[in-house]
């Protein structure tokens, strides 16, 4: 297929005809030290292109493991992408191994000298000479820019396939990757020019009654529809796609705004957005503001919305209180109530929300207070994993208990989205003018 440029358009069936293998590189990955995320950065940007990686390999700095390693994956892949071993220290030995394999001479580019010199003062400091080990690049290759870092990645095309060679830093890595090598492939038709499939998120409902409720409408489409499920905690997403072609990119959006309707409140919405970004979008639409306040997430809850570009305009701030002195200093939370009901409870977490909202100047707060962990002294009455969540909004305060056993990462993650969700539901019940009266909440205060 040619698309209206002249550029080669792929089609999910050619697209999925083509061979990745990814090799990431580093001892500090074989020895834990460091997660292999690129697996997961990498696996999920293809994957949303329609491209499945066919295999990762993760090896050591070792010259011939990379050269062995390196020979095998360019016999039997089309795209070879590699990650790590391109800065200036004595273990980073890849630009140099593959060059060999690949029969291809390194030369010197005194473009990637003067950048990596600007990056330097811009930093006030003088760039030691093994730093011009990175200046070297494929004499039949190009060079991948890399604005967050001295190391560029590298672009070769040579047998019929593709080599790209990207930095290891996860923070250099990733915006190159999306704005540089995804628009190279697409124009070589090696990958969708957008998503393969349409992906809406869901939250608040499990992933077998996600499928029950949703199976009568996936059944009237058959085998021309393929679905699949991703469990996180506390939200399900859902994908829906047509690898055969059968079905256009218009048909599958349509099958998900059926979706979107069965559905309810229990819909996010489309795409990738996080519960925080869908929750600053409201917020920010109804002009109000959001204040956090929180014990048992020591920060999380405000880390996800400081996450998202541009907090500031629905963001007014948070609290992390673990001590009662703390409660009652800063939110001016009763001792009495404190004492009488205890730090983690259903009134402790009203009023910590109301002082957040008080305090801070905002329209909406969040509290959470609980027992994330063994070691926190969990009464008979709220075992480990016991949250209180309060939600303070213009027209009231409400508070819910939940009960989430597990790990101490698992209960802040799972209660942080328990949050974020409440206050999205609340937030489209007020974006469509539901009464007071209508609402469905917990244990109004």
């Amino acid at each position: 297929m040619v698309s209206s440029s002249g550029t080669p358009s792929a089609s999910p069936a050619s697209v999925g005809a083509k061979r990745y293998e990814l090799v990431t590189l580093g001892d500090e990955l074989l020895l834990g030290l460091t997660a292999n995320g690129h697996l997961t950065f990498l696996g999920a940007q293809l994957g949303r292109r329609g491209v499945l990686l066919d295999r990762n390999v993760t090896i050591t700095d070792d010259a011939d493991a990379i050269a062995r390693q390196f020979r095998e994956s360019w016999a039997r892949a089309d795209v070879v992408i590699t990650t790590g071993g391109l800065g200036p220290t004595c273990d980073d030995r890849t630009r140099e191994v593959i060059a060999n394999v690949l029969g291809q001479k390194l030369v010197f580019d005194p473009a990637i000298e003067k950048a990596m010199e600007e990056r330097f003062a811009a930093f006030g400091r003088k760039m030691t000479p093994n730093n011009l080990k990175q200046a070297y690049r494929f004499e039949r290759g190009e060079v991948i820019p890399n604005p967050n870092g001295t190391a560029p990645g590298l672009w070769v095309q040579q047998d019929g396939k593709v080599l790209c060679m990207l930095p290891g830093p996860p923070n250099e890595l990733q915006p190159m990757f999306v704005d540089q090598v995804l628009p190279r492939l697409a124009k070589l038709g090696l990958l969708l020019e957008r998503e393969a499939y349409v992906q809406f998120r869901t939250a608040g409902i499990g992933e077998s009654a996600l499928e029950t409720r949703l199976q009568p409408i996936f059944d009237r489409h058959g085998e021309a529809l393929s679905v699949a499920f991703c469990a996180h905690q506390g939200q399900v997403d859902c994908r829906v796609s047509s690898p055969g072609g059968q079905l256009s990119y218009a048909q599958l959006e349509g099958i998900a705004a059926e979706c979107a309707v069965v559905l309810g409140e229990d819909f996010m919405g489309y795409g990738h957005d996080s519960l925080a970004k869908i929750c600053a979008d409201l917020l920010r639409g109804q002009e109000k503001k959001i204040a956090v306040v929180e014990t048992a997430t020591g920060g999380l809850l405000a880390g996800a919305f400081t996450e998202v570009c541009g907090a500031c305009k629905f963001f007014a701030g948070g609290v992390v209180c673990c001590s009662n002195d703390a409660k009652m200093q800063l939110l001016d939370v009763p001792e009495c109530l404190l004492l009488q009901h205890g730090a983690v409870s259903a009134e402790a977490a009203v009023a910590m929300a109301t002082g957040a909202a008080e305090t801070l100047g905002a329209d909406y707060a969040l509290a959470v207070t609980g027992f994330a962990g063994a070691s926190e002294g969990a009464g008979n009455a709220n075992r480990v994993g016991s949250i209180f969540i309060a939600l303070h909004a213009p027209h009231g305060v409400w508070s819910k208990k939940l009960s989430y056993p597990g790990p101490r990462s698992t209960v802040k993650v799972r209660a942080v989205n328990a949050a974020l969700d409440w206050l999205r539901r609340e937030l489209r019940r007020a974006e469509a003018g539901i009464s007071l009266s209508d609402r469905r909440t917990g244990v109004m205060q």
